[in-house]
């Protein structure tokens, strides 16, 4: 049973409905402000008929529109994982007058991108109409960095605003699936049975005793009424559709078919009717401008009476076996009845009987009908196309030059080996992929990955996986599942080194640096390998957080510098501009120190890194540190330990170790077996001299000796 909460009594109770009197006004006053930008005139707020929490907003006596807030009705999830909340306003013409920001938990607004920004976009959709299709980098002006965030406001206010329009009727509601569609190719010879046996014909059939069986109880039950025997025929109805080739062209002949298709203007639908018996389904009381008052046609809550202009005598019939009939008549279903041949429909008879003097009574009876499916064809209903669909789509020529670069890094990791031998070929390659990594990845596409990403990940699996919050981006989905492969098959190395985007930019100033003759500062190998662990403690620190507060998490994970460099382009409040430009001028002088000692990005991806299947790195295990250390000292974010072993949490995937450790010039080891090969050529080229037959000697073998190459 519900918890029961004690009632205020006494004093105390009389103090608290004083207070709800006294705060009443004050919030309906605060509503009732809140929908005053979009209605200057309203006075008032009532609760609308409907599914939703929808208002009518009033002025007077008059219906101004309507107000929502969005998260009621069209719930998208946004970056975050969460919807966007908005205050939007519809006025009955279905034209936006308000959008206004409620609430979000965006990580790029929390801390990054000034709100006015967002609101402004918001603001942008008045004065368009419902049915209008806006769309970002069109009719809306995006906003730099926050694109995804954008494209699920402008989606929500229009998918909102739409439905409850629909659901007001005041725009068809787009839901609604179209009409079926009659088979024009459809075609199957038959006679009468045929087409009463499979339905395509049906009958209604009436006895007076039925029919007198209905008037029972009324006054006009016994008035002026010769009874008739019971099982006497009334009326015996056939009727079809006949806008099918197979009902309409069996029944009235090709030719009769043709010109009745003539006649009929688009969404026009003919229906046979044929009686015989003792009552007249047209009646008797019938002239010409008049309307036929025996019979009706209704779908669902709509009902279609029919007058002259909707009828055409029908002659003989063109089908074999058909009965005599005392009345055969077409009439025509016009457009603005919005008959819908896939639904089923009814043909009601009525039937009029004296009851008085001036008065009658009507007995209404119907008779079912359902077009056979092989007749028709059902469009599918229409589908709000997920967001992000949309965004896939309109991202297209990003989406084909990032795959084209994931494939050249593929193949560049798959056949590293080869390359390696060939540094002339590998060092230009990987400094152009570095140019790609930033200006495109980064600059061009934000597609730069971050810690939040990790935690937003965590959290929705706790909280609810929802596949459509990740899709919504298709640059940082490609890229994640694409770093997820890499972490199996070679580690966190391949992302660092070369797909992201700051981690790039301190690389390439690096690089610039070293050309210029920037001395390098590097800290002792014993307090670098402590240094690493600071990474691990902020993920661990910032993981904690994320588990109370999502959104307290992200506003600490500016520990990055990834949305000021990357995302916004150093386009940001002074703070956290020199904290981004001081890390870039740290990288001059210590080799991506940010990656190496602050990143919890890095770290994040280094933990499941550990389950990679493969050792791709070639190291010389005898030598390798012990005595050499070439590849120890070289190593620019030195994940190589003193004793030759690589670190593959620290590794970075540069390759240079590769290109040394195929280098005949500079690697000992390979050093040593160029020389063994050069001495055994030495010594087999000293063998040069050999034994030659002198044909002057008949019957002796002389021998002479060829000089070598080092005594000629």
């Amino acid at each position: 049973m519900p918890a029961r909460h004690p009632r205020p009594v006494g004093i105390a109770g009389l103090l608290f409905g004083l207070f709800l009197l006294l705060i009443a006004p004050a919030l309906h006053a605060l509503e009732l402000e809140q929908v005053r930008e979009g209605f200057p005139t309203a006075d008032r707020i009532e609760t609308a008929e409907s599914q939703w929490p929808v208002s009518e907003v009033r002025g007077g006596d008059e219906l101004l529109g309507y107000a929502f807030e969005s998260v009621d009705i069209a719930p998208i999830p946004a970056y975050s994982g969460k919807p966007v909340n908005l205050l939007v306003g519809i006025d009955l013409e279905g034209k936006i007058v308000q959008a206004d920001i409620l609430g979000h938990e965006e990580p790029i607004m929390l801390v990054g991108i000034p709100e006015s920004k967002l609101e402004e976009f918001a603001d942008d959709h008045v004065p368009a109409h419902v049915n209008d299709r806006m769309k970002v980098g069109d009719n809306l002006d995006a906003i730099s960095g926050a694109t995804v965030t954008v494209i699920v406001v402008s989606d929500t206010i229009m998918r909102a605003a739409r439905q409850v329009a629909a659901e007001q009727g005041l725009i068809a509601d787009p839901s609604i699936a179209p009409p079926a569609r009659v088979r024009e190719d459809v075609f199957a010879p038959g006679d009468w049975e045929t087409l009463t046996g499979d339905g395509t014909i049906r009958r209604l059939h009436l006895t007076h005793g039925e029919v007198d069986e209905a008037f029972a109880g009324t006054p006009a039950e016994d008035y002026l009424h010769t009874p008739q025997p019971a099982d006497r025929t009334f009326i015996e109805l056939f009727y079809t559709y006949l806008n099918p080739p197979s009902a309409g062209r069996n029944l009235l002949g090709d030719t009769g078919y043709d010109q009745l298709m003539a006649e009929l203007d688009e969404g026009e639908h003919a229906i046979a009717v044929m009686g015989r018996g003792d009552y007249s389904f047209k009646g008797s009381g019938y002239v010409r401008g008049g309307i036929f008052d025996r019979i009706e046609l209704s779908q669902g809550n709509a009902t279609v009476s029919f007058h002259d202009r909707d009828h055409i005598r029908l002659g003989g019939l063109g089908i074999e076996g058909a009965p005599p009939f005392d009345e055969r008549d077409i009439f025509i279903v016009r457009e603005d009845a919005a008959f819908d041949p896939g639904q089923p429909w009814q043909l009601e008879l009525l039937v009029r009987r004296a009851s008085g003097p001036l008065d009658t009574e009507f007995s209404r009876f119907s008779a079912d009908y359902s077009v056979p499916e092989a007749y028709i064809e059902r469009p599918e209903p229409p589908v709000e196309e997920p967001i992000w669909v949309q965004v896939w789509r309109d991202k297209a020529f990003q989406i084909g030059v990032l795959v084209a670069g994931l494939l050249v890094l593929t193949g560049i990791m798959l056949f590293q080996d080869v390359l390696a031998r060939h540094p002339r070929i590998l060092r230009p390659l990987r400094l152009g992929f570095l140019v790609y990594t930033l200006v495109f990845i980064g600059w061009y596409s934000l597609a730069q990955l971050s810690v939040v990403n990790i935690l937003t990940f965590t959290n929705s699996l706790i909280s609810g996986f929802s596949w459509s919050s990740f899709l919504i981006d298709p640059m940082m989905f490609i890229l994640w599942s694409f770093v997820a492969v890499t972490l199996l098959l070679w580690g966190r190395g391949v992302f660092c080194g070369w797909l992201c985007p700051f981690g790039a930019l301190q690389d390439l100033v690096n690089k610039a640096a070293r050309r210029l003759g920037v001395k390098q500062i590097e800290v002792p190998f014993g307090l670098h390998e402590r240094l690493w662990a600071i990474k691990y403690i902020i993920l661990l620190g910032l993981f904690a957080v994320s588990l109370h507060s999502l959104g307290t998490a992200e506003r600490y994970a500016e520990v990055e510098p990834f949305k000021t460099a990357i995302t916004l382009r150093f386009q940001r409040e002074w703070a956290f501009l020199l904290y981004a430009l001081g890390l870039v001028a740290i990288s001059a002088f210590n080799h991506k120190f940010y990656c190496r000692y602050v990143c919890p990005l890095g770290a994040g991806l280094a933990i499941p890194a550990r389950l990679r299947l493969f050792d791709w790195l070639k190291r010389h295990r005898g030598d390798c540190g012990t005595p050499c250390q070439i590849c120890a000292n070289e190593c620019e974010v030195a994940a190589i330990h003193p004793d030759g072993r690589i670190n593959a949490n620290e590794c970075h995937y540069c390759l240079d170790c590769q290109i040394t450790y195929h280098d005949d010039q500079r690697c000992p080891p390979v050093i040593k077996r160029r020389k063994r090969y050069e001495k055994a050529a030495r010594l087999a080229a000293g063998q040069e001299g050999v034994e030659t037959h002198d044909p002057g000697s008949a019957g002796q073998h002389k021998l002479q000796r060829i000089p070598t190459h080092q005594e000629e």
